[in-house]
């Protein structure tokens, strides 16, 4: 086996777990002092049945606690609404038999390429966080492809999402 053929099938694991990650983002209101909020309540969670709206809640709730906020039935500091969608789209999946090499004066052997249209399920999350008293939105995390309709993967997967989210959860005051 060729050094370049053995190099593509050691990367293409890690090239696929990486194209699979949920891309992660958040943002925040810069004027807000998040010193001041200790606990939180859920205004809602939408995600289209009640199996994704737990999962999805109790993930946010165990992210807000390890960051030292409170849950409360009603009348937070904060109030928190979750949003997760599952939307179809097509992956294109190419498979190649044969393989052509170089010859003498050029390519060498012969090859067919099949591509086929797979659809697939991924899903999005968006949560909010508003000041309890004000109802100003002060925090925005947001995760493509955190869920999905495998549930092995996407419990996995929605988890990692609503901790990248959360990672630098609450923001450093500035200056």
């Amino acid at each position: 086996m060729s050094k370049w053929l053995s190099r593509c099938l050691v990367l293409t694991p890690a090239i696929a777990l990486v194209l699979l990650a949920a891309d992660v983002s958040s943002d925040y209101d810069h004027h807000a002092d998040f010193g001041r909020y200790h606990t939180y309540s859920w205004i809602g969670v939408q995600a289209g049945n009640g199996i994704w709206q737990g999962r999805i809640q109790q993930a946010v709730d165990s992210a807000l606690t390890a960051k030292g906020w409170q849950k409360v039935a009603s009348g937070g500091d904060a109030a928190v609404s979750a949003l997760g969608r599952v939307s179809e789209r097509d992956n294109f999946e190419t498979f190649y038999t044969g393989f052509p090499g170089w010859g003498w004066r050029g390519w060498a052997g012969m090859g067919t390429t099949t591509t086929q249209v797979v659809p697939e399920k991924v899903g999005n999350l968006t949560v909010d966080i508003f000041d309890g008293s004000t109802k100003q939105l002060i925090f925005r995390g947001s995760a493509s492809e955190a869920v999905s309709d495998k549930p092995e993967k996407s419990e996995r997967k929605m988890e990692e999402a609503v901790d990248k989210m959360f990672k630098h959860f609450p923001p450093s005051p500035k200056g």
